[in-house]
């Protein structure tokens, strides 16, 4: 069973929650984060993103860096822009986009269950990236921005959430400039948090990553490297956990994720189309966007067309659970016999989109000419995120895209 703790957060005070809160480091660069804190002398990018604060900086993985994240981190608490709570608790984070909430518990998660598998992974990590989330960690000794885990909906969990949304007004409750509203609740009530890591204990066997795999490899490892270092440990220090918000299954949508190739491997386009036809059966759509309705089914849009693409049963096996997915599908039958696009992960002839922008953003992308075409997929479930968790596997690069992502500042989580 997952063991998810309650926790002394580190959070700000409620009329600078909206200034201080911030967007994950890994979704911008370094230009765009500058942009975003500009005017924002308290926004936690000057944390996560400490790099904008000495431009003349070239390398953001230097130790003038870090140091500086550290000097901010150090500056904030003593402004008393960052206030830590008496008491260990639960807290409640919840996003709406598109008039549509969805409700987190934010808890310490046990780094013991991520080396155990009891935290299960779907996605590959980087050693670069992996390695600049432990390193920023190490040097602030605290995990400064959540990961999103998912578990499979437990109702009791559902009814206390319930409760103290219904009956307690929000610590912070912002909409953000992307229009997504943030809502953070701390609960306040013994019973409720004594009840809440029963239930976690009895009721969750499992969590999964959905988004933030390097983050929480880097906590993980963090956490077992202090366990090393300590003769005396006992396994309740704060470092054996990690910030995650946990969210039931049952509320949380995948959102598209989209590619666009830069040529046709020396085919025309009637050339290309003709290949298609031995894996799909295409229909022709014409210039309005055609957004795919079902699994199996994409979009393809080359030369001013868009294409409905429907898999013949012969590309795809439903009781496989990598084999079942669009992005399989598409890969295996188009981007590496046909285009030659054999590594997701390093060639320069693939881009990819994430759903929120679009599919506008795809033909605008191909009008400009910067490239030949552009597939849109069929979003992948969560059920089917949790099947290749559960067997093991590991999804194809680029699959899932959730959203809204979580807001950084509202509770940070100190290792000591």
């Amino acid at each position: 069973m997952a063991t998810i703790k309650p926790f002394n957060g580190l959070r700000p005070p409620k009329e600078i929650a909206e200034e201080l809160a911030c967007l994950p480091y890994d979704v911008m660069n370094s230009e765009e984060a500058a942009e975003m804190a500009k005017n924002k002398e308290k926004s936690l990018l000057r944390i996560t993103k400490a790099e904008i604060e000495i431009p003349e900086v070239k390398d953001v993985h230097s130790e003038k860096v870090y140091n500086k994240a550290k000097e901010n981190f150090e500056k904030f608490q003593q402004n008393g822009w960052l206030v830590q709570d008496e008491k260990p608790r639960y807290y409640i984070y919840a996003q709406t986009m598109h008039g549509r909430t969805q409700y987190g518990i934010v808890g310490a998660a046990a780094c013991q269950d991520y080396e155990n598998g009891i935290i299960k992974k779907h996605e590959l990590t980087r050693p670069e990236k992996e390695e600049d989330r432990m390193v920023l960690t190490r040097y602030l000794n605290a995990n400064i921005e959540p990961v999103f885990f998912a578990y499979k909906a437990v109702p009791e969990i559902d009814q206390i959430v319930e409760s103290v949304v219904k009956e307690s007004q929000p610590d912070y409750d912002f909409t953000a400039e992307d229009g997504f509203g943030h809502h953070f609740w701390a609960i306040e009530s013994e019973d409720n948090n004594h009840k809440l890591e029963q239930l976690f204990a009895n009721k969750v066997p499992f969590t999964y990553v959905a988004d933030g795999h390097h983050r929480t490899a880097a906590a993980a490892r963090v956490g077992m490297e202090k366990t090393k270092e300590n003769p005396n440990h006992t396994g309740d220090e704060a470092y054996n956990f990690f910030m995650a918000v946990h969210f039931p299954d049952d509320q949380l949508q995948i959102i598209d994720y989209n590619r666009v190739v830069e040529d046709l491997n020396g085919l025309s386009d009637e050339e290309f189309l003709l290949k298609l036809e031995n894996s799909f059966d295409l229909e022709i759509i014409g210039s309005e966007i055609y957004k795919p309705e079902k699994l199996h089914e994409f979009s393809l849009y080359l030369a001013g067309r868009w294409y409905k693409l429907t898999a013949k049963p012969i590309t795809y096996d439903d009781n496989d659970p990598i084999g079942v997915l669009d992005v399989t599908i598409l890969s295996k039958q188009v981007l590496e016999p046909v285009l030659d696009i054999q590594d997701l992960r390093t060639s320069k002839k693939i881009d990819f989109v994430g759903g929120i922008r679009g599919l506008g953003e795809l033909q605008k992308r191909v009008d400009s000419g910067n490239m030949k075409a552009a597939f849109a997929l069929y979003p992948v479930s969560m059920q089917q995120l949790i099947n290749i968790a559960d067997t093991g596997n590991i999804m194809p690069p680029k699959t899932t895209w959730f959203e809204p992502k979580l807001r950084s500042g509202l509770v940070i989580h100190k290792l000591d």
